[in-house]
């Protein structure tokens, strides 16, 4: 090898003078296949090239000195050095530019570049990536990636886009397809596609993008999409590069699904991967029954992700968000409290939800209050503690400092009694005998209202057939008009009649928030609840301003005075309660005679009494509940919402059913009586429902009439 190589350069030196490498055979004849080095100027260079990997590279067709510039012919062969190899001659496209600016290609400062050309794409066993099959295209960049990035390249390998890239998986995706080619750059730099301003971005590309891929994957479009909605994601749209993107929770090369035990998303990782931001929210977390739940194996207890979501996690301020004030009872909590499959699989009460969404503030919550207490409001957000644990919000020792949150005041008293309680289940003697005395009650009264007015209706629509068949013949009477109501009891009713019904339906609206008419309702504003609860109020004191008057007109007005005499019960009400019966079953042909009041408006007036003293009452404890509660204790207070309530059922029913009835629906004065607007009865009328009084009436006429002297 010696000899050939000193015989060359005998040859060279000769021909020097004359001779230029023209042609890749001229460069080969040094550069060949043998191994051939020498030293010049203390340097070590390389005279091999593998010609049989140049002839199949990218660059097959062109000569050495397409590439390779600088040649003397003075010298044998040429300079120890020559014009450097530059790229760009030939390859001025876009992606040499970005290159220029990327991290491996700027020059900072005068040091070298990070990765020049010949790094990535060899010196002459060049191939053009971009002609490889997909696969082998990734595998070739993996490969080439990893001679300085091996620290990456390893977490990329244990990645769920490696094992599917690994599987022939289309779409798996591979550095380049996050980082790019030449335009590679740190993800520092806002410019590059892994920057925290793009990689969410860059990760939808595929995600959302590629129907390949998101036919595959699990979650909907429409899910992985949301993250741009998201607070997080919103707050990097506005320039927040500290708000969580993707690569915060999946982490940006060991991507793993979260089935995967070791997967930053897997249930119990998800505390620690928020807790990356939020560690103190964590800390309160891990020491909620619900954490040490988690941390224990009971995979069915939440996390971050089951009460926030996953991508879509919006601020709580959000009234979209399920954690917002309206939404966490019904959305967080209830899933699992009011699931009888969970509750009875870990011991826990199914009733709690259910007790909730029946108070007060459950039903305000759901009418679209957003001030009342929710669950968390008692409970706590993230520091959800069993009430047994003496750090608990709900301890026993703590519960008057929680409820006095939003009740001031609040003392021992407002704690007696049971916090989740359902007056009919059973749960306190006392409510269980007040909810189902009064459910009898109404079932015993209402049903025999009813009972009474079939038959009523019956024998009455018969007789009115007669006449109009002609069977029967009405009776002559003058026509006449007699006073049933003065002006100033016209204006008792009215007041009554509006307040009566505005606290019905302002009342029930509470009651019943879902309800078709409340929810239309409900839809106008926000502020309906509020409004609602004004207009309750504001009747409740109508109602009990016109009943004080009432009061007053009996006791010291004179045509008052004779009208409590006549609605004064007697045993002959008993009796004609009884005829009546008899008439309409028909062991009877003769109708009771009534006077100025029959048992039917007596009993429905002092029922009205009756009913409206509970209610005022009941209602006064109810409106000021700060004052009643610590006064009367929660047990009691409750025993007067329960009786409130059913009490309201038993006065509307007992109105539509008795009252309404024979006003308007009677046959006998079918479509209305209008008595409450013009205050006279007709002398049929008179006749037909108060003949007694009508005899009375002519009887002082006559006596009067006797006791005139005559002109």
């Amino acid at each position: 090898m010696v000899k050939r190589f000193l015989l060359l350069l005998v040859l060279g030196l000769i021909a020097a003078p004359f001779a230029v490498a023209q042609s890749d055979a001229d460069c080969l004849g040094c550069h060949g296949d043998a191994s051939l080095s020498m030293s010049r100027q203390g340097k070590n260079i390389s005279l091999h090239v593998d010609a049989g990997a140049f002839g199949k590279s990218a660059h097959a067709d062109l000569g050495c000195v397409a590439c390779h510039e600088g040649f003397n012919p003075n010298e044998l062969p040429h300079a120890a050095t020559i014009t450097p190899v530059n790229c760009f001659s030939c390859h001025q496209d876009h992606q040499l530019e970005h290159y220029a600016q990327s991290v491996h290609g700027k020059v900072i400062e005068g040091k070298p570049v990070a990765a020049g050309c010949v790094d990535c794409h060899s010196k002459h066993a060049i191939t053009k990536i971009t002609d490889l099959e997909p696969g082998r295209r990734k595998e070739f960049d993996l490969a080439l990636c990893s001679r300085c990035h091996g620290d990456v390249a390893a977490h990329y390998l244990m990645s769920d886009h490696s094992r599917a890239f690994a599987s022939g998986v289309k779409g798996a995706p591979g550095c380049i397809d996050c980082h790019g080619e030449h335009a590679i750059r740190a993800g520092s730099d806002s410019l590059s596609a892994t920057s925290r301003m793009h990689v969410s971005a860059t990760c939808l590309k595929c995600h959302l993008d590629n129907p390949e891929v998101r036919a595959r994957v699990g979650p909907s479009a429409g899910f992985i999409a949301s993250y741009e909605q998201s607070v997080h994601g919103q707050a990097i749209k506005n320039g927040n590069e500290a708000a969580a993107t993707c690569i915060d929770c999946h982490t940006a090369h060991e991507v793993k699904k979260g089935a995967n035990p070791a997967s930053g998303v897997a249930k119990q990782n998800i505390a620690s991967t928020c807790g990356q931001c939020h560690g103190d929210i964590r800390d309160q977390y891990e020491e909620s029954i619900h954490g040490k739940s988690l941390a224990r194996g009971i995979t069915a207890a939440p996390t971050c992700t089951d009460c926030h979501g996953e991508h879509f996690i919006l601020s709580p301020k959000d009234a979209r968000s399920p954690v917002a004030a309206a939404n966490v009872s019904t959305q967080v909590c209830s899933p699992c409290h009011a699931s009888v499959k969970v509750t009875q699989k870990f011991g826990m009460a199914n009733d709690r939800y259910q007790s909730f969404a029946d108070s007060y503030h459950g039903l305000a919550n759901s009418a679209g209050s957003v001030v009342v207490a929710n669950c968390a409001s008692c409970h706590g957000v993230h520091d959800i503690k069993p009430s047994s644990d003496s750090t608990s919000r709900i301890h026993p020792s703590h519960l008057a400092q929680t409820c006095g949150k939003c009740h001031p005041g609040a003392n021992t008293n407002f704690t007696r009694g049971a916090v989740h309680v359902i007056p009919a289940s059973g749960q306190d003697s006392v409510l269980y005998f007040v909810a189902n005395s009064y459910i009898v009650l109404i079932f015993v009264i209402i049903g025999g209202m009813v009972l009474h007015n079939i038959l009523d209706f019956l024998k009455k629509s018969r007789r009115q057939l007669a006449y109009r068949r002609g069977e029967l013949q009405r009776s002559h009477v003058a026509h006449r008009l007699y006073v049933r109501m003065t002006v100033q009891e016209r204006i008792q009713h009215g007041t009554l009649l509006v307040s009566f019904i505005t606290l019905v339906l302002t009342g029930f609206a509470l009651r019943y928030p879902d309800a078709w008419w409340v929810a239309s309702i409900r839809s106008i504003s926000t502020w309906m609840f509020e409004f609602r609860g004004i207009a309750h109020r504001v009747a409740a004191v109508v109602l009990v301003t016109a009943s004080l008057y009432h009061i007053y007109y009996v006791l010291f007005v004179p045509r008052g005075k004779q009208l409590m005499r006549d609605l004064l019960p007697r045993r002959q009400d008993i009796a004609d309660a009884v005829d009546i019966l008899k008439y309409n079953f028909g062991f009877s042909k003769s109708k009771p005679r009534f006077g100025r009041f029959s048992y039917i408006e007596k009993s429905e007036y002092w029922a009205l009494v009756w009913g409206t003293f509970i209610m005022g009452l009941t209602g006064v404890i109810l409106w000021f509940d700060n004052t009643s509660l610590n006064l009367i204790t929660k047990l009691w207070w409750d025993v007067a919402r329960t009786v409130h309530y059913y009490e309201a059922w038993l006065a509307t029913l007992a109105i539509i059913v008795w009252h309404f009835y024979f006003v308007i629906f009677n046959p006998d004065t079918y479509p209305i009586n209008l008595a409450f607007w013009k205050g006279t009865l007709t002398e049929e009328e008179m006749e037909e429902e108060h003949p007694l009084e009508l005899e009375e009436i002519k009887r002082k006429e006559m006596e009067q009439e006797h006791q005139t002297p005559k002109a």
